[in-house]
């Protein structure tokens, strides 16, 4: 069951108050303000959130016991840039769009504890990874409150995590979203021939908190992050061309395994890496779902998958969905492969 932290009469004033507002059609119709960027002349900004920058907080993950596991992520409002010079005044988890990267194990106990630091707005998450009873272990956490939550993570693979937050569609849209892996108790079948890992997420950006857009329009950007597995790794938000500009790296004979996920909200990805054909695919990221010899992976929105395959020659392997009018709007990576696996500073080639 969730618990919250502060006075219930405060919190049932407040809710009434917030949920009035996110029953409208959009949220971002209540009291607008001007801003500018660099991209557009001006861009409406929810008025609670105008000049809000909250710093990204760390994600805090502890192990307390061999199955059992603490959690504690935060939602708050962070700029993110999704081009070039071009700023989305973004929902969070934790100050990323996508959200940090949350890698536990078969079996484990989730006890989990979010904390609100938005200060207008109620939010939630739904972890896809675990069974729960959403009207209670995803339940919202009003504004400058903190909830916590339990719940079993005993499917092995990739899944989606979200803010379930009514309409959950806008607090998708506006960069509620990740990755969380759960390892499988006995390991992938091919674990022992892997060299080189990273987590890849796909995602979205439409116009800014337009509610008509993120349920009518096309999406003005795609774009592929890399999330962080462990320390050092690569670690982006949803930039057009981050992962272009510096690539992944691998040396020559490596067989790559790459987590991917594709939380959408709305979009299909068609997942592909030029130059190669996947060795081995576990859909969902459960070992059960093997497939071998695959050229491209389907990935519905909110949809996982573990794959993998061996770089032969030096070069650039550029990394798509295979909806090629979402790569030209950005969802496009490169592998860059050495004889070292170090940068060797050369051009890459890109899609």
């Amino acid at each position: 069951m969730g618990k919250f932290t502060k006075v219930a009469a405060t919190m049932v004033v407040t809710s009434a108050l917030i949920l009035g507002a996110c029953g409208k059609t959009d949220l971002s119709v209540e009291k607008k303000v001007e801003a500018q960027t660099d991209k557009e002349a001006a861009v409406e900004v929810f008025a609670p959130h105008k000049g809000l920058n909250q710093k990204p907080t760390p994600l805090k993950m502890e192990r307390i016991g061999e199955h059992e596991v603490n959690i504690e992520m935060t939602a708050q409002i962070t700029d993110i840039e999704i081009n070039k010079g071009e700023m989305y005044k973004a929902w969070t988890f934790n100050g990323e769009a996508p959200g940090p990267v949350i890698v536990v194990n078969q079996g484990d106990k989730i006890n989990f504890t979010l904390k609100n630091m938005d200060p207008s707005i109620p939010h939630s998450m739904d972890f896809h990874a675990v069974h729960a009873a959403p009207s209670a272990d995803f339940a919202n956490v009003m504004p400058d409150h903190t909830g916590s939550f339990s719940y079993p993570a005993d499917n092995p693979g990739v899944f989606m995590y979200h803010c379930g937050t009514k309409p959950v569609l806008a607090h998708i849209a506006n960069g509620m979203h990740g990755m969380i892996i759960v390892k499988p108790k006995e390991g992938y079948p091919t674990d022992s021939q892997v060299t080189r890992e990273y987590a890849l997420v796909q995602n979205e950006w439409y116009k800014y908190n337009n509610l008509d857009d993120f349920t009518n329009g096309v999406p003005k950007y795609v774009v592929f992050s890399a999330k962080a597995l462990k320390d050092g790794d690569p670690n982006t938000n949803g930039t057009v061309g981050s992962l272009v500009d510096k690539p992944l790296l691998a040396k020559v004979g490596d067989r790559v395994r790459l987590y991917v996920d594709n939380v959408g909200p709305n979009e299909v990805s068609s997942f592909h890496v030029v130059g190669t054909v996947f060795d081995d695919v576990y859909i969902d990221g459960n070992p059960f779902n093997h497939m071998k010899g695959m050229q491209t992976v389907l990935l519905p929105a909110s949809g996982g998958a573990v794959v993998e395959f061996t770089v032969t020659k030096e070069g650039s392997y550029p990394i798509v969905t295979h909806q090629f009018n979402h790569a030209t709007k950005g969802a496009v990576a490169v592998l860059k492969v050495t004889k070292d696996g170090h940068d060797d500073g050369s051009a890459v080639m890109s899609h």
